[in-house]
């Protein structure tokens, strides 16, 4: 149980400055069944790295299904290794090149069979992987100025090599790592939160063993669209509001926990995701539009933010977006 001394606005406080904590307490559940890397689950890493020119570092693959193409430095994660480790380890067998990461630029998912990490990174040693130094892992590594011609093994790059770009350019969030903290399930904690007509914030809470961000769990194995991370954040918001009235959207999230030191029971990741509701047109006529929406379960409930900097900080996030964004591809 989490202590009683901690307030809701601590711990918001604390997920929007993306640290976290452990989960407790489970609201809604496809199933539970623990994660496992490379058996249930595939976590990918990808690195955005640039030089002091904005080329983006490029390695060549080696593998016989895309040989002699381009990509960035990008694999999947190992047993025994954190989501940063796995990162850094990919871009050192595939450039020769050591890194550092700044932050943790976007989150892709398509089903939990694959789920992909890119980082925005900086070189911190090592040396440029020749022709000379080719392996299984790759052939040879160089900088791309991202305009001379490059056979790429796919395009879905680009965007990241944008995305990468604008955060350098213009910080869109707060510089996020990964918080090392075991999970063995694919979670998130949602910190949903809706504004009235006399611009109050309220918060969703769970109701469980004591009051609490809620937190929704998704399935693992066959990539189903029941256990999709963005299905899993539609289950929970369906069980306890009618969503025939309102309007729910995952903004981002203002950080991950995963610890994946023990294989098969803290390979899982706690995304701290933020939602917000907000009344459909059609329904704003015949609903009470000061208030949040009327909730159809005991198991929640809504909760006032009164702690004006705490309002404030959750405000500028949402109208900003300031948040890491998260992607579902289906």
């Amino acid at each position: 149980m989490m202590d009683s001394s901690v307030t809701i606005e601590d711990r918001v406080e604390k997920i929007i400055n993306g640290d976290g904590f452990a989960v407790q307490e489970f609201d809604s559940a496809y199933e539970m069944q623990s994660v496992a890397i490379r058996k249930n689950t595939c976590y990918i890493v990808c690195a955005v790295i640039f030089n002091e020119k904005n080329d983006v570092l490029m390695m060549q693959e080696a593998k016989p299904s895309c040989y002699q193409q381009w990509y960035l430095p990008a694999g999947r994660m190992e047993e025994n290794e954190s989501i940063v480790e796995g990162m850094r380890r990919e871009v050192r067998e595939e450039s020769g090149l050591d890194c550092e990461p700044i932050t943790l630029l976007l989150v892709q998912e398509n089903g939990p069979q694959w789920i992909r990490f890119t980082f925005l990174a900086q070189v911190s040693g090592g040396s440029m992987k020749t022709t000379a130094e080719a392996d299984e892992e790759s052939l040879q590594a160089m900088w791309w100025d991202r305009v001379s011609s490059l056979p790429l093994r796919a395009r879905d790059i680009l965007p990241l090599i944008e995305a990468g770009l604008r955060y350098k350019e213009m910080t869109c969030f707060p510089p996020t790592l990964p918080v090392d903290t075991p999970s063995h399930v694919l979670c998130q904690r949602l910190i949903v939160t809706f504004t009235d007509t006399n611009r109050d914030l309220w918060l969703l809470l769970g109701t469980g063993k004591d009051l609490h961000l809620p937190v929704t769990v998704s399935g693992v194995g066959p990539s189903e669209r029941s256990c999709y991370l963005a299905f899993a954040v539609r289950r929970l918001m369906k069980e306890c509001m009618p969503l025939s009235q309102v309007s729910v959207k995952t903004q981002g999230i203002f950080g991950l926990q995963h610890h994946g030191k023990d294989p098969g029971k803290t390979d899982g990741i706690c995304f701290n995701t933020l939602i917000s509701v907000e009344y459909k047109l059609e329904a704003v006529a015949v609903v009470h539009t000061e208030a949040p929406p009327a909730l159809e379960s005991e198991k929640f409930r809504w909760y006032k933010v009164d702690d004006p900097g705490l309002k404030a900080k959750v405000e500028q996030r949402l109208v900003s977006r300031s948040v890491i964004p998260f992607h579902s591809l289906f």
